[in-house]
């Protein structure tokens, strides 16, 4: 293994993750060995803790990892929130009279003192939004809102919008000038859809990663990843690769182009790294 002690970051949808959105059994093997063996491995990604440890639960990962774009930093083993940001009271309400002016109902990601929750307005569903609760029927997040006031509720670090390219796209065009947010707009990896992501302006894989770098006191950050989400976390990283199936512009700020993420790049780059 390397003298110098580094932390690879790996993002998960589209750059470790097959389109069964899983890490393959190959994979699992490759990156388990190097792990035993002293490899510090961790992911950033979009998602949740539940959705990411299902999607990573063939791994065996001990280093935190980044969630919600960076807006939380999580030990899995210990159950630990490591940080968290968080918006204001004023930046919520003022997000959602945003997104009401465009006909949106979000996702609102939170916590109370009980509970993490996912929250939205019951019979306002967008049809994106019907097939991602379809999926988690069983996830204990999940809170049925009445009205605005209940969205709302606790401690909000996250809010995610499914729906038609147009409609959010005005809406992001409006959120993505305020300074006090990241937002973030693409098309979902799996279907169709269109996401819009909106985070406090601090909670970004870039800050996450940078977080954890001192926390582990690392020399050294290499980081793996595919598209827009990816971008910030690229420019703190001492070293950045972007799998083959990557976005063009993200491929020329890279250090280098791995293999594709359906045919295992992230591992097999590792293993190829410390054969």
């Amino acid at each position: 293994m390397e003298t110098q002690k580094t932390l690879y970051v790996s993002d998960l949808d589209g750059t470790l993750l097959t389109k069964y959105e899983t890490v393959s059994p190959y994979s699992a093997q490759l990156l388990n060995d190097l792990m035993e063996r002293g490899l510090l491995f961790t992911f950033a990604t979009a998602r949740s803790v539940v959705s990411a440890k299902s999607a990573t639960s063939a791994l065996g990962i001990r280093t935190p990892v980044i969630l919600y774009n960076g807006g939380l930093v999580y030990n899995l083993s210990t159950r630990e929130v490591l940080r968290a940001v968080l918006f204001t009271p004023e930046e919520k309400g003022y997000i959602l009279t945003v997104l009401e002016e465009y006909g949106i109902v979000p996702f609102v990601f939170g916590a109370t003192n009980e509970r993490e929750t996912l929250r939205w307005i019951d019979g306002r569903e967008s049809y994106g939004m019907k097939r991602y609760l379809d999926r988690r029927r069983s996830d204990a997040r999940l809170c049925q809102a009445a009205n605005e006031g209940e969205l709302l509720e606790g401690n909000v670090f996250y809010f995610k919008c499914i729906g038609p390219r147009e409609q959010l796209e005005r809406a992001w065009n409006d959120l993505k000038l305020d300074t006090r947010f990241i937002c973030i707009f693409h098309q979902e990896t799996y279907q169709n859809d269109f996401w819009m992501e909106i985070s406090p302006r601090e909670a970004t894989k870039a800050n996450a990663v940078s977080f954890l770098r001192n926390r582990l006191a690392c020399d050294k950050v290499v980081c793996f990843g595919d598209t827009s989400n990816d971008s910030d976390m690229f420019d703190v990283c001492d070293e950045k690769y972007a799998v083959m199936n990557a976005d063009g512009w993200l491929k020329e700020k890279a250090t280098g182009v791995i293999g594709y993420c359906e045919e295992d790049g992230v591992a097999k780059f590792l293993a190829e790294r410390f054969k």
